[in-house]
């Protein structure tokens, strides 16, 4: 019997065992390729983050931060240091004033051949030359444990500098230019000046030292002690020249042991006369290139006054160049070239003659004067007293010196032509011809007034309006004339607020008037509002909260000597104004007008003094502001004296003047001499 023998069959591995291995497979895969693209992922981040902290060092100059962002390998193939790359940036960056640095169509591009990345980027800066053009660079980015650090080189600084290269700029400067007046005559200019400097050698020494000394301390007003640390400095030599003080042309005395060496300094013709509006310049300060790195140290800037304002017209371009020069000194390339370029002249509508003599006038008092040429809006004298020595700041001020002005209670750096103050009566002529326009004020109604005080209500309790004259019956005319408080604060409150307001808007209050001269906009009152009927009625005679300075005052005057229209002032010749505005109707301005000239004309006008003058048409008037309410009965309160006068004839001039502390008597008094003279200043 054959026996049949057969295979027994495989057992074939389940399919669940398969779907599970597969799975377990795809987990492995899935987990390795999900950890492959989060290291990835989190490298590119890290890579990032090294970027945007390199551009943000560079943009804000922290190379502090910057220098912590380099390679060690790097820095281990030039043999630097970290604070080494701080200090060359500081040294280079700061010698050549760069600022305003700015990156951009920044790249990082992975390298996965040299497992780095491609950084390229563009860097726009200025320097104390002015805007440099592109620079472009180029490195590479290195992992370094966990974090991506820059590979850092001097090419980093600038493209083309290599290791051992050396940066150097070479500067000139122009010519400052000069600030003229009117008619060409200087008002900042350069000067010629003495160095007064030790020799040394013809000193002596020991007792004869000594002797020469004191007579040298004494000739020059400088300490003995001073000069001798002068003599004290390392570099002093027997034959050296050592400069101790300037002194002007013309005072160079004979003195044993005393040289001189010319040198041009910026001087100030009108010097105290015009001190405020001109201004002085000085040399440089570490404050100073701090807020404009473009500065070196021992440039010459404005530093007040239109030498500050005009300061870069009037330094023009700085000339010269920024180079690399290699280890040996030679040139290698130019990085930056500027052309020198003179300053500007400046010609100023100023009239010289007009700004020293009113200059003269004021001298001794705390005031200001400003003439203006009502048709065009020229500024023709800004005169502030007291004022200081421009020509000494210049020169260079003893800090004694300089301390006994910042101590003098009068404050002689103060500009009062920039400064508010409340214009009292002057005020009035405003008010006047905006009740004329709103139809409340006519030239014909009259106010019963009686007595000295009045107040609408007795609500208003212990606030009066004051006046001067006890006038029973008050018109216009005569309100003007005699310069009625009364009257105007019920003009005032009988236009009320708004119509009053309207009015005021057409003027200048809150404007900022396009003059190189700090100033804050005139006021209307501390909230810009006339808010209750006290503070609309002691506005209406030019009291209140009003604050306009001397400039702005003038500025709304001119209304009435141009039929209605403000005309906005200037200060250069070349200066292009805003046009006119119609403030009031061509009627109204009129009507003030002629009211004012007799202020002058009429023997009870408060300006009647100026009669005398004999001039045709001359408008005017007068105003004593309070500055603070007298506190023991029947004593005189504080008061600020004003002036407003002009040719109603010809419109040649249009003056405001102040002088804290007195009366609009004192100041007409004061004036009066200058304005008899006016013809001859203004010619």
């Amino acid at each position: 019997m054959e026996t049949i023998k057969r295979n027994k069959k495989k057992k074939q591995p389940s399919w669940k065992i398969i779907v599970a291995m597969s799975l377990i497979l795809i987990t492995i895969i899935g987990v390795g390729a999900g950890y492959y693209f989060w290291s990835k992922q989190k490298d590119e981040k890290a890579a990032q983050q090294t970027v945007d902290s390199y551009v943000n060092a560079l943009e804000k100059q922290d190379y502090s931060k910057l220098s912590q962002l380099a390679s060690q390998k790097s820095l281990k193939k030039i043999v630097y240091t970290k604070k080494e790359i701080k200090e060359r940036y500081e040294a280079i960056y700061g010698g050549i004033g760069v600022s305003d640095v700015t990156v951009s169509g920044v790249k990082s591009v992975l390298n996965k051949e040299k497992d780095h990345y491609d950084v390229t980027y563009n860097m726009q800066m200025t320097t104390s030359l002015g805007k440099l053009e592109t620079q472009s660079y180029a490195t590479t980015m290195s992992k370094e444990q966990e974090d991506y650090r820059v590979d850092w080189s001097t090419k980093l600084i600038f493209p083309d500098l290599e290791l051992k290269d050396k940066i150097s700029l070479a500067t000139t400067i122009g010519e400052r230019g000069d600030i003229l007046s009117k008619d060409g005559s200087p008002l900042a200019t350069e000067g010629k000046f003495w160095d007064a400097g030790l020799y040394p050698e013809a000193l002596g020494e020991g007792i004869e030292k000594d002797k020469k000394l004191a007579v040298i301390s004494e000739k020059y007003t400088i300490s003995a002690e001073q000069l001798e640390n002068k003599l004290a400095a390392e570099w002093v030599l027997p034959e050296s020249f050592v400069p101790f003080k300037i002194v002007k042309d013309g005072e160079t005395p004979e003195v044993p042991g005393v040289l001189y060496q010319e040198k041009t300094l910026r001087t100030y013709p009108l010097n105290e006369a015009a001190a405020h509006l001109i201004g002085y310049v000085g040399e440089t300060t570490a404050e100073d290139i701090e807020k404009n790195p473009s500065l070196q140290a021992g440039d010459i800037i404005g530093k007040a006054g239109l030498e500050a304002a005009f300061n870069e017209r009037l330094n023009g371009q700085k000339g010269g160049r920024i180079v690399i020069n290699d280890e040996t000194d030679q040139l290698k390339k130019v990085i930056q070239e500027m052309e020198l370029k003179n300053g500007e002249d400046i010609i100023l509508t100023i009239n010289a003659k007009l700004q020293k003599a009113a200059y003269e006038k004021l001298k001794g008092e705390n005031g200001s004067a400003v003439f203006m040429d009502p048709k065009d809006g020229s500024l023709l004298s800004l005169v502030s007293t007291p004022s200081y020595d421009a020509n000494q700041m210049t020169m260079g001020i003893s800090t004694k010196d300089y301390q006994k002005y910042t101590d003098d209670v009068n404050n002689p750096f103060l500009s009062r032509f920039a400064s508010g103050y409340a214009p009292g009566s002057t005020f009035k002529t405003i008010t006047a011809a905006i009740g004329l326009d709103s139809g409340v004020t006519t030239v014909d109604e009259t106010h019963k007034i009686d007595g000295l005080k009045w107040q609408k209500e007795s609500s208003w309790g212990n606030h009066y309006i004051v006046r001067v004259s006890d006038t029973p019956q008050v018109n216009l005319e005569s309100a003007l004339v005699y310069s009625d408080n009364i009257y105007f604060a019920k003009e005032a409150l009988e236009m009320g607020q708004k119509a009053y307001e309207e009015g005021l808007s057409k003027f200048i209050f809150g404007e900022k008037l396009d003059l190189p001269i700090a100033m804050n906009p005139a006021q209307l009152s501390n909230e810009g509002t006339l808010a209750n009927e006290k503070l609309l009625a002691d506005t209406a005679y030019g009291q209140g909260q009003l604050l306009l300075n001397p400039i702005q005052q003038a500025v709304s005057f001119s209304v009435f000597a141009n039929q209605g229209q403000l005309i906005f002032p200037k200060l250069t010749a070349d200066q292009k104004t805003a046009e006119p505005k119609m403030a009031v109707t061509v009627e109204s301005a009129d009507i003030v007008k002629n009211n004012l000239i007799k202020v002058v004309e009429n023997p009870e006008g408060t300006a009647h003094s100026l009669a005398s003058l004999n001039k045709k048409n001359l408008a005017a008037k007068t105003g004593t502001a309070e500055t603070t309410a007298s506190e023991v009965e029947g004593e005189d309160a504080d008061t600020n004296g004003f002036l407003l006068t002009f040719d109603a004839e010809n419109k040649s001039y249009l003056m405001v003047a102040i002088i804290e502390g007195k009366s609009s008597g004192d100041v007409t008094t004061t004036m009066k001499p200058l304005l008899g003279n006016i013809e001859d200043l203004l010619n």
